[in-house]
């Protein structure tokens, strides 16, 4: 006969688990093991934690694992929740094991030495220590235990790594665009330059909806407002159309009934992809990014003259004013702002940005 059971461990489906009263608190949770010695260690640790809490005080230990599967969990509807446990799990192996009060500036040295040796920018670096630092943060201020015990005592100071290796953007010249426009595929060309118009981000571009299109029959034009979910700011955005903006969306009105940008009836996922990394390379601009349209749109405004506070709203940047209802003469400012980049830097020529035909690879459209 296998000798007994220790009273408050049941077994089920070969894992114990702990069904226990102790000090007027019920505990109810699995040991994640089918041997009973260990489940009757582990038992005997409960016990003696709960014991510490109900008549000392005293916190139980708790890992950082434990903390970042709380987090996880209780967060599954944060629009960057996917970064989050990306970050969570290149932080695991070096303190997912620490007790919470052991995870402080010291203990990240060795992910932050091992993030630098791959290669991993300081701003990749600080966005998994801000995680870090929010957990630490909800233990010690915002969770507690069934003792009203919060699971962390004090949180630690975790500063943010000075950022000196940050890439700078890089606006296009009129020429570089009108290179790297010609060779990209068709379909990338006109996002590109639907981009450099309107200062959209590349997801605000590829996902652009029909449905999200409201005319301004006063000014016999029509503006978009991109609802905030899909906005990194979580703000409603206005995308204000010039001339060259909007011979794009009339170009592609009737293509697809739900999206303005699609390649071969589907949208498209991403701008930066390997069409868009081989012809940056084939031109000679390795260097471009995709962001850097966004900032060869901003860099042209103010070369134009526009004003801050103009760009900041071309540009769907927060501001305070969260607005998209804009008078029909608020919005002619706005566009006639826009267009003031479809110009070439003499500001009286304008600026031949060539792309392939639709009809014909032959027949070139000059904008």
């Amino acid at each position: 006969m296998g000798r007994k059971r220790s009273p408050g461990l049941r077994n089920r489906g070969g894992i114990w688990h702990i069904e226990k009263q102790i000090l007027g608190q019920t505990i109810h949770e699995s040991t994640g093991t089918s041997d009973l010695e260990t489940a009757e260690l582990i038992l005997a640790r409960r016990i003696e934690e709960v014991r510490q809490a109900k008549i000392y005080g005293v916190r139980p230990k708790r890992t950082f694992r434990e903390a970042a599967t709380k987090f996880l969990e209780e967060n599954m509807h944060l629009r960057s929740i996917g970064d989050c446990a990306t970050h969570l799990k290149q932080l695991d192996p070096f303190i997912g094991h620490l007790p919470l009060e052991n995870v402080h500036a010291g203990s990240l040295q060795a992910f932050i030495e091992a993030r630098r040796n791959q290669g991993i920018k300081t701003k990749s670096i600080n966005l998994a220590l801000s995680v870090v630092r929010r957990i630490l943060n909800l233990a010690a201020r915002l969770w507690r235990d069934e003792n009203g015990l919060t699971w962390l005592e004090t949180p630690p100071l975790i500063q943010m790594l000075p950022v000196t290796d940050a890439r700078k953007p890089y606006p296009l010249s009129w020429e570089e665009q009108r290179k790297l426009f010609q060779a990209l595929p068709d379909h990338l060309a006109r996002m590109c330059l639907f981009k450099v118009n309107t200062g959209c981000r590349e997801q605000e571009v590829c996902r652009l909806r029909w449905e999200w299109e409201v005319s301004v029959p006063e000014l016999d034009t029509s503006v978009f407002i991109i609802p905030g979910e899909v906005v990194k700011n979580r703000e409603d955005r206005l995308v204000v159309l010039n001339r060259i903006a909007r011979s794009l969306v009339e170009e592609a009105r009737g293509e697809h009934p739900d999206y303005v940008f699609t390649y071969k009836g589907r949208p498209v996922g991403s701008i930066n992809n390997s069409s868009w990394k081989r012809v940056r390379k084939a031109v000679g601009l390795p260097q471009v990014r995709v962001h850097d349209l966004k900032h060869t749109f901003g860099r042209r405004l103010r070369a134009a003259g526009v004003p801050l506070e103009t760009r900041k709203v071309l540009l769907g940047h927060r501001n305070g004013d969260i607005t998209t209802h804009y008078s029909a003469p608020e919005l002619e400012e706005l566009i006639e702002a826009a267009n003031r980049v479809c110009d070439g830097k003499s500001g009286k020529n304008p600026a031949l940005v060539v792309l392939k035909s639709k009809a014909t690879s032959s027949s070139p459209v000059t904008t």
